[in-house]
């Protein structure tokens, strides 16, 4: 089963199936998770070592808990 956009477009039929959709959801799921790693770490640098509280990294932090556990209980409950 081709996606709806793909269908509309001739040239993404071609490049674009269900593997190339799986492979970017992946991707993309990864590198948030590195992403909020990174942030941890940074933030836990800059309090333990240059003791300073970085508002901004936690808020980062904060941000994708909020949306990571909101999007996951919103598919239990579609789903």
């Amino acid at each position: 089963m081709t996606h709806p956009i793909l269908s509309r477009i001739p040239v993404l039929r071609d490049f674009v199936d269900e593997r190339f959709l799986e492979h970017r959801r992946r991707s993309t799921s990864l590198a948030g998770l590195i992403c909020l790693l990174v942030t941890g770490i940074l933030f836990e640098y800059r309090y333990f070592h240059d003791q300073i509280w970085s508002n901004d990294l936690l808020a980062l932090i904060l941000i994708f808990a909020v949306v990571k556990f909101s999007m996951m209980a919103w598919y239990r409950i579609k789903d």
